[in-house]
């Protein structure tokens, strides 16, 4: 990981900044559910949009042979599509919870999140877990069953959105492609069915860019909101230790908790109880990736 930069906080100030706009990413979906749009038509735009603005970072960037590398490779395409789809699933559920009263819920996923790819990598990887990881974990499954309890089902939009962008996070890992390259090559798959839905929407009245000056405005800053996060991510994340962002990430959904409670969710004492174990293990989660970090500096 490379750590040499000019301004050695540059890196840490925009991991924040990626995290903080992830977390806020609720309210910009609010005012095209107020003006009608629903969940998939907010993907579709999201999806051509995103397109647009990674293809033009792409040429800006000058990574054209890095997308043309990965596309040369058939293993590397057909992989690329099974993380369109996982994005696409994930893009769509989480804007579908936080259009839908779920966004509390939303965030328990990506609290989960980090925990669920630590038990991934020890069953996939053989990766070692220590006993920080395992009371982490331990305390995360208490609080999904205490939030299970709460809300009197099982918290399926959490357990997809962990499920869905932790698979994302492993088969992007294993495969050998930048992550403004990859984004493009993803939001590509994407983009013909979303701008086919698009056109079949507004041409049957049904559509809501249209309609209006500002439902264009927002419809059209879902590309920006998709993309440019993730280019400071990448960013950030080659120039950080892994345990720094451990710390940074939990900005993001503490965020969008506090939107959740804001816009009025139910909010339970048993629910309440259910995320302070997973408060406490995502707390344990950081501590344990400082110590191992301390501990390999210290050798």
């Amino acid at each position: 990981m490379t750590t040499d930069t000019p301004n050695p906080r540059l890196p840490v100030l925009l991991a924040v900044a990626c995290y903080f706009a992830w977390g806020i990413v609720p309210l910009f979906y609010a005012p095209i559910h107020a003006f009608g749009g629903g969940a998939i038509e907010i993907i579709a735009h999201r999806s051509v949009w995103a397109f647009v603005w990674a293809g033009g970072l792409v040429f800006a960037t000058k990574q054209w042979p890095d997308v043309k590398a990965a596309l040369m490779k058939p293993y590397m395409r057909w992989m690329l599509l099974v993380t369109s789809l996982l994005v696409a699933t994930n893009w769509g559920v989480y804007v579908w919870a936080v259009t839908n009263g779920h966004t509390i819920e939303s965030a328990l996923g990506y609290y989960l999140n980090p925990l669920l790819n630590m038990a991934a990598g020890a069953m996939l990887f053989r990766e070692r877990i220590d006993n920080w990881g395992k009371a982490a974990i331990g305390l995360a499954v208490v609080g999904v069953a205490i939030q299970a309890a709460a809300i009197g089902q099982v918290p399926w939009v959490a357990l997809i959105l962990a499920g869905t962008f932790g698979s994302y996070g492993i088969l992007r890992k294993q495969l050998h492609v930048p992550a403004l390259a990859g984004l493009f090559i993803e939001t590509a798959y994407l983009f013909l069915p979303a701008l086919i839905y698009i056109v079949w929407f507004e041409t049957t009245s049904q559509g809501h860019f249209l309609k209006a000056p500002t439902n264009a405005f927002w419809f059209l800053l879902t590309g920006p909101v998709t993309v440019l996060p993730l280019v400071l991510f990448a960013f950030a994340a080659r120039r950080l230790p892994l345990s720094t962002l451990g710390f940074i990430q939990f900005i993001g959904p503490t965020l969008t908790f506090l939107i959740g409670l804001m816009q009025g969710e139910p909010f339970s004492v048993l629910r309440g109880v259910s995320f302070v174990f997973i408060w406490l293990g995502a707390a344990v989660f950081a501590f344990g990736a400082w110590r191992r970090l301390r501990a390999v500096k210290i050798a």
